[in-house]
């Protein structure tokens, strides 16, 4: 198991003595010539200063709030930020630096310069609370925050609560730079000698969402945010240059730091930033700016192309990614009749970093989530860790470049199991070796015996006229363990009635198997998700 360390610059050694023993580490596969890095290497340095030196500086690299930045202009900013963060708050290789906004160029920049410093990153989004923000905090015993000085009174709730959180610097996440930070950092000089970290430093703490209890921290290496722009942008959505990224998830996750920084970072592409990234402003934004790839959940591509029959133009896309959600196969079918455009259905992990499996611009089914991605290998296991025939359901287990290491966590040895991680996720894969999403393994439906996935059951709904959203879980039921219950979202002007509910039920019985039909059918406005568009079914449940 390769889990050799190599040098570090970090003087405060938080993160490397916390990371899992070397038995309980997943196996990293990195030979392969696209992942071989130096010992020394910077994540941000390679993101901004090394794509001056190749040429890139007067190419646009952010867009937001008003205004463009070229690479030369998030350079030197970055580099102004790094001094201020060394010379006026002294700021080591090693401490954890939270960081707290909104996606907006700002953020990025705060981003990159705490980590030209050696600092380990801790991004968190508007939507959390103090209580939330003080778990963080405590897991990650952080010290120090920059915060964007529109949203700071839950992040001054938490310090108030928290045995660590000493110092809050505010930076403006507009363009008027009124804020501590952005005062100070201005009268900086625009060069910064980045920090020596080794590329087996940890530079993020991602920290999974969507779970209940103590949250658990991911540990990121410099190496591993360059791994996934050289493997999954590089094979998978073929950068360049002239790409224009778009999206939905918070840089706060991991899914949007790559695909609306490090993808578009890496090959001298542009990304455009949203604070409020609803559908109709992801519309507006791809319009405007002719972006050339999105990234977001299936719901809103169902927006859009309903957005589409109203006169939008969305034809300077050259692909789009889904992720968060399985991808329904209505919505895939409709996409791209619509607009000719490849829709790419991904599967990715906080603990992964980002997408392993995917589909691929040249093979895109409905249905998948397609093949592997550069570096990685999966296996569809049983309870025993025993590889399970084609068709079959079972855990999925993937390896590659990247893996699983929480922070000081017991739950690792449930996530990574002889090498393997265990996402958590039920799978099969066909004679193709295209996988095939069933559901979250603690999502099955068991009913009289029969196990039924609900996003199969969410597919079927979603293919009828009437139908905008649906969410699909179990609820208890004496005579059969559980049934089938359906949450759903009309279109606008549908009525809901009792007929309603007999129809949707008979339709599902035509598309599917019959005892697979929702025997609880309730209409609602709107479903609980997470920012980043993941259904949150345990609300339904209860």
């Amino acid at each position: 198991m390769n889990t050799l360390l190599g040098p570090s610059c970090h003087e405060d050694t938080f993160t490397r003595n916390n990371l899992p023993p070397a038995d309980q580490w997943p196996e990293l596969m990195l030979d392969r010539p696209e992942f071989q890095y130096p010992d020394y290497l910077n994540v941000a340095y390679e993101l901004t200063d090394r794509m001056v030196e190749q040429g890139y500086g007067d190419r646009v690299a952010l867009i937001g709030n008003g205004r463009q930045r070229t690479y030369k202009e998030l350079t030197d900013w970055s580099n102004r930020i790094a001094r201020t963060l060394v010379e006026d708050y002294e700021i080591k290789p090693g401490n954890r630096v939270m960081i707290r906004s909104a996606n907006n160029p700002a953020m990025v920049a705060a981003w990159l310069a705490a980590t030209k410093v050696g600092a380990v990153v801790v991004n968190t989004m508007p939507m959390l609370r103090a209580a939330e923000l003080e778990k963080i905090v405590n897991k990650a015993k952080v010290r120090f925050a920059l915060c964007d000085s529109r949203i700071g009174e839950q992040l001054e709730l938490c310090q108030k609560r928290s045995a660590f959180l000493d110092q809050i610097v505010y930076f403006d996440g507009t363009v008027n730079h009124n804020a501590e930070l952005d005062q100070r950092a201005m009268v900086k000089p625009v060069t910064f000698d980045t920090v020596k970290t080794g590329r087996d430093d940890v530079a993020l703490l991602g920290f999974t969402s969507g779970t209940t209890g103590e949250p658990k921290a991911t540990m990121h290496f410099h190496r591993d945010l360059l791994v996934v722009a050289d493997g999954y942008a590089k094979q998978v959505l073929a950068v360049t240059p002239d790409d224009v990224f778009v999206g939905s998830p918070p840089l706060a996750f991991t899914f949007g730091l790559g695909g609306l920084a490090i993808f578009p970072l890496r090959f001298g592409a542009t990304a455009v930033l949203l604070e409020e990234a609803t559908p109709p402003n992801l519309i507006d934004i791809i319009q405007e700016y002719k972006a050339t790839i999105c990234f977001t959940v299936p719901t809103a591509y169902r927006v859009m192309l309903q957005a589409m029959d109203e006169g939008a133009d969305l034809t300077s896309l050259r692909l789009v990614v889904s992720a968060g959600e399985t991808l329904p196969p209505p919505i895939f079918e409709e996409w791209v009749v619509k607009t000719g455009v490849p829709i790419l259905d991904g599967i990715g992990a906080t603990e992964m970093l980002h997408i392993f499996i995917s589909n691929k611009i040249d093979d895109a089914k409905p249905g998948s989530t397609g093949t592997v991605v550069l570096g990685y290998e999966a296996k569809v296991v049983d309870d025993n860790m025993e590889q399970v025939d084609p068709g079959v359901v079972g855990k999925l287990a993937v390896r590659g470049p990247t893996g699983c290491r929480y922070l000081a966590d017991d739950r690792q040895t449930k996530y990574v199991v002889d090498g393997w991680n265990l996402t958590g996720d039920s799978f099969s894969v066909d004679e193709s070796e295209h996988y095939h999403f069933v559901a979250r393994s603690d999502d099955m439906i068991v009913s009289s015996g029969y196990n039924i996935a609900g996003p199969e059951v969410e597919a079927a709904l979603l293919s009828h006229k009437d139908v905008s959203e649906c969410a699909v879980v179990g609820i208890a039921d004496e005579e059969r363990g559980q049934i089938v219950q359906a949450h759903v979202v009309l279109n606008e002007g549908v009525v809901a009635e009792d007929a309603l509910v007999k129809r949707l039920q008979d339709h599902v019985k035509a598309s599917i198997a019959p005892y697979k039909y929702p025997r609880s059918i309730v209409f609602t406005e709107n479903l609980p998700k997470t920012q980043t568009g993941k259904l949150q079914r345990f609300k339904l449940r209860t």
